[in-house]
């Protein structure tokens, strides 16, 4: 059995943990890390889960509201960091950085982390070496995206025939357009290489759907150039069914777990 929670999504902090369990043995990943030493525990306790209870840390890039205290984190409690080695080269001189047991990994290279088989895949995002994931347990499939300026095929390629998937809903192209932001921030957000607009998710998620994909969850939503009806809105339209049938993955209250299949 495999599932997942959020400890929360959006530019102030992301961090997304996944449990595989084979009969009494248990896998947990934290996939980003992006809040501080105290507030990651905290939120993981909402999760009934301990920082001595995890198995990993994944990192997908540098970003601060995705590494956060990942080093310093995993330092603390014996955890291998898995992350690129774009995003080691550019993160190296963190906090707990040099206490770490940090493990380079490549995209498209697969590799297990106990129950867990990890499979990292290259995004459009403007940062040294970012990967996304998909994560398997032998038989459910889940597939992230997130931090990630424009569809390719290529990562339309890695997500076809998730069970479920998490798929960056970060902004509406208009509110985006009328928004305080300069206009350097507003280039960055919606080009190629910055954060998926609800159109470009809702597009990408009509390129992967299929019969047996469960739950969707719109992540890394902008506070201030989104909102969960949007966002939903046009997931749902993408798949033929109403906003409620979609997840929303809160900055504040993260998402409770959720199965991965069935």
């Amino acid at each position: 059995m495999m599932r997942f929670g959020f400890l929360g999504s959006g530019s102030e902090g992301n961090s997304l943990l996944i449990e595989s369990r084979d009969g009494a043995s248990v896998t947990r990943a934290l996939l980003d890390c992006g809040f501080g030493l105290r507030e990651t525990a905290r939120r993981l306790e909402r999760l009934g889960v301990t920082p001595d209870r995890l198995d990993a840390v994944l990192v997908t890039h540098e970003h601060g509201d995705h590494i956060g205290s990942a080093y310093a984190f995993a330092a603390r409690h014996g955890l291998p960091v898995f992350t690129t080695h774009g995003t080691w080269l550019a993160t190296s001189h963190l906090r707990g950085a040099d206490k770490a047991d940090v493990r380079v990994i490549g995209a498209d290279y697969a590799f297990e982390i106990g129950n867990l088989q990890v499979l990292p895949y290259t995004v459009p995002h403007d940062a040294r070496e970012p990967v996304q994931f998909v994560l398997s347990d032998g038989d459910a499939r889940l597939g992230v995206l997130t931090d990630a300026g424009m569809e390719t095929p290529y990562l339309v390629a890695r997500l076809a025939g998730v069970d479920a998937l998490v798929l960056e809903c970060n902004h509406d192209r208009e509110m985006l357009r009328n928004s305080v932001y300069p206009p350097s921030l507003k280039r960055r957000i919606g080009g190629d290489f910055g954060h998926l607009a609800n159109e470009v998710a809702a597009a990408i998620l009509a390129r992967v759907a299929h019969s047996g994909l469960g739950r969707v969850v719109a992540a890394h939503l902008s506070q201030q150039n989104n909102t969960p009806a949007l966002a939903t809105g046009a997931l749902a339209a993408a798949l033929g069914t109403v906003a409620d049938d979609i997840l929303v993955a809160d900055q504040y209250e993260g998402l409770g777990w959720q199965a991965v299949k069935g």
